[in-house]
């Protein structure tokens, strides 16, 4: 767990220094393309027998795919990586807080909304744009897991992420062309691009498919938890980007709210 979320946060701080040469949207076209390899390797979707019923939450889940993780990259670009990957965690945050009617849960809400209006407080320096985009990949997020069990439950096995996974490169393909013939890319940009598909999506991909077989799923959401932190860890370290106490203690709140609302869930049905 610890190695699925250490790749992926350093996946995307090694994506953003091609950002300059490529920009977030080649960097996200590369990686679509990286993550259908993946999948079609995990297993090859049976396009030709898919139902209407089942190619339509296909396509979305597409859309959102694609959609989430350019947002995301563009808020990076903005707001740095911590800031941008805390953001987008409010996606699974507020879907497992939303379906719960517990008195602890409305107090996780509140923790996390607090969180949420520090770093989103008004400020001469606050960059608007990056964290709306922010926030825009935290509803990606969500959209992305509520359809992930549509297609898991329509289509058998990995086929339907496979397929969306695909169709999510397809549609960036002709981004990809735009974005070479603009400005011809270098391979150390390229390199950086792929490094960041291998690494935030094929590494975290495996080895949480590997971790979900040995750890409890509660035990793994609550790592997953973590990963705002080690965003912020590695954009520190890995880029510079330094962050001040406020936005330490927003990044706080919003963990410390989902770990609660998960440890007192796993006490209650103990």
């Amino acid at each position: 767990m610890a190695g699925s979320g250490l790749s992926n946060q350093t996946g995307a701080a090694i994506g953003s220094l091609a950002f300059p040469v490529l920009g977030p949207v080649g960097v996200v076209a590369v990686r679509q393309y990286v993550a259908a390899l993946v999948l079609l390797a995990v297993d090859r979707p049976r396009l030709r027998t898919f139902t209407w019923r089942q190619w339509w939450p296909v396509t979305l889940l597409a859309l959102v795919f694609g959609t989430m993780n350019l947002s995301l990259y563009s808020s990076i670009d903005r707001v740095g990586l911590g800031l941008a990957v805390t953001l987008e965690f409010l996606g699974p945050l507020t879907i497992a807080l939303a379906t719960s009617r517990r008195r602890v849960d409305v107090c996780c809400a509140v923790i996390a909304a607090a969180g949420v209006v520090t770093l989103m407080r008004p400020r001469p320096s606050a960059d608007y744009l990056g964290m709306g985009l922010g926030v825009l990949a935290a509803v990606c997020w969500a959209s992305y897991i509520l359809l992930n069990r549509t297609v898991g439950r329509r289509i058998p096995g990995a086929q339907g992420s496979a397929a969306a996974a695909c169709l999510s490169a397809v549609m960036f393909l002709p981004v990809g062309i735009v974005v070479a013939l603009r400005q011809p890319p270098t391979a150390g940009a390229v390199l950086c691009a792929v490094a960041a598909g291998v690494l935030s999506s094929a590494v975290p991909y495996l080895a949480d498919l590997f971790t979900l077989r040995h750890v409890p799923a509660r035990a793994f959401g609550l790592f997953m938890s973590v990963n705002p932190v080690l965003a912020a860890l590695v954009g520190l370290i890995g880029l510079g980007q330094d962050l001040g106490a406020p936005e330490w203690a927003s990044i706080g709140a919003i963990v410390v709210a989902n770990s609660l609302s998960i440890l007192t869930s796993r006490t209650r049905t103990a």
